[in-house]
């Protein structure tokens, strides 16, 4: 690190997350832009002069000449591993977009060669910064809601350029996977029904939580991210319910029993909060913090691998017509999701109990 400031490289020039990875990193102080990587020349210039940084067309030269504490990776969905694996096996600290990969086997490829390393590697789910998430998490944390009892997610608008038959699943519903689970605790079972296909591109799952809440998961690339109301997270407890409304716009808090609500939503000179953007901008804050500080990400890059297994899960349950078990460490290693047995597994009578290794 040079100083105080953390030497940083955005593999990755799309308009998207690539942009704003560049843009992050180059406008904090305790952070300096060094490089960035991309697979075109034109637009890598591009986006580097627009910067201020070294454009790259080779990921190793970047390495051997800017030597970054902090590589960031936003490529296309379906071309992480690859390049991923080789910033893994140069022992650099990661921060890599979602999903992790489409493939479990190479989540694991990349999972255990990371552990081999020791090696920080942060995956960004960056939903989990929006301040409504978070004051829901608080309020569920102080137990404001009781017993959770059921959770309801829908998100979607239009379909993306990945050629998976999955993709919507994998690529966008891998964010309600990880948002119930970090604030419900772990899935234990998932049933899904999809329409057409292939691709797939609308989906409904029914989850039981290991506690013994349920929910339900409505993800879609039928519709449009113009419409008012594109995604919406409700949380019933015994005591009372949360909604979070588009993500960023507005938080409810209702007890139950009682008609006034607790509402949040961003002020007029709050442009943080209400910018979906930002909460990129907050994952960043704690990302680097933990790095400096010799601590593991926030947000593990196994986070990514069990949105996929889950992933994985729906699509045998779609594929069978079964219900599935997808207790952490149960049923969900790659190995297991393309044996016909493990196709056709069921899950025992529901049960009340916590499995243990809940995704953080």
């Amino acid at each position: 690190m040079n100083g105080n400031r953390t030497r940083v490289a955005v593999v990755g020039t799309g308009d998207w997350w690539g942009f704003h990875h560049a843009r992050v990193f180059s406008g904090r102080e305790d952070a300096e832009l060094c490089a960035v990587v991309g697979r075109t020349e034109k637009r890598t210039v591009e986006r580097a002069r627009r910067f201020g940084v070294r454009p790259y067309l080779d990921v190793e030269e970047m390495i051997a000449r800017e030597r970054p504490d902090l590589i960031s990776v936003c490529l296309p969905n379906e071309d992480h591993f690859a390049t991923t694996r080789l910033l893994v096996e140069a022992g650099i600290p990661l921060l890599v977009e979602k999903p992790l990969v489409f493939s479990l086997e190479e989540a694991d490829v990349l999972i255990a060669e990371a552990e081999a390393r020791r090696l920080f590697f942060a995956i960004n789910f960056n939903h989990r910064y929006a301040r409504p998430v978070r004051l829901a998490a608080a309020a569920i944390e102080r137990g404001e809601l009781g017993r959770l009892v059921f959770a309801t997610w829908r998100f979607g608008g239009e379909a993306g350029t990945s050629r998976h038959p999955h993709a919507n699943l994998i690529e966008t519903q891998c964010h309600g996977f990880d948002m119930v689970e970090h604030l419900c605790g772990p899935i234990a079972s998932v049933t899904a029904q999809m329409t057409g296909g292939p691709p797939y591109t609308t989906m409904a799952i029914a989850v039981r939580f290991a506690s013994g809440a349920v929910g339900t998961l409505l993800g879609t690339y039928d519709s449009s991210y113009a419409y008012p109301g594109t995604h919406l997270l409700e949380i019933n407890g015994t005591g009372g319910r949360i909604l979070v409304e588009d993500t960023v716009r507005r938080y409810t808090y209702t007890p139950a029993g009682d008609e006034t609500s607790r509402v949040w939503q961003a002020g007029y000179f709050n442009d943080a909060d209400r910018g979906f953007h930002a909460t990129f901008d907050r994952h960043v804050d704690e990302v680097l913090a933990a790095l400096r500080a010799g601590d593991p990400p926030p947000v593990h890059a196994r986070a990514g691998r069990r949105a996929l297994a889950l992933a994985h899960a729906v699509i045998r349950s779609y594929e069978s017509g079964k219900r599935v078990d997808t207790a952490p460490g149960e049923s969900l290693s790659a190995g297991s999701l393309d044996t016909p047995s493990s196709r056709a597994r069921t899950t025992s009578p529901a049960t009340h109990d916590d499995p243990s290794g809940a995704v953080t």
